[in-house]
């Protein structure tokens, strides 16, 4: 085994893996379609249980309606614009009122 890695080299090259053709358009990401969002609490959420209980809840009009909430704790959502930094947007407060 030592003498198959004695024979390897970090300069030899290697074949493109997936090759692009030339003339292939960029993808544009589908903003209306990602949403950000976090709970409003200091407590710990489990994500796994959360995260479950999501998949088997949500709906394409799930940002309209009342808040969401799991174990008590308000989820706050927005929906990302054009090119909007998902690490920027400040969740802190909800506009819905009950």
């Amino acid at each position: 085994m030592e003498r198959g890695i004695a024979d390897l080299s970090i300069e030899d090259g290697e074949e493109e893996a997936f090759p692009v053709p030339d003339g292939v358009e960029p993808q544009n990401s589908v903003y209306n379609l990602c949403l950000v969002g976090r709970f409003l609490t200091s407590s710990v959420v489990h994500f796994p249980a959360m995260r479950n209980m999501m998949a088997n809840l949500w709906h394409p009009r799930v940002i309209t309606g009342v808040p969401w909430t799991f174990n008590n704790h308000i989820l706050i959502m927005h929906i990302l614009q054009d090119n909007e930094d998902p690490m920027s947007i400040s969740l802190v407060y909800s506009d819905f009122w009950v």
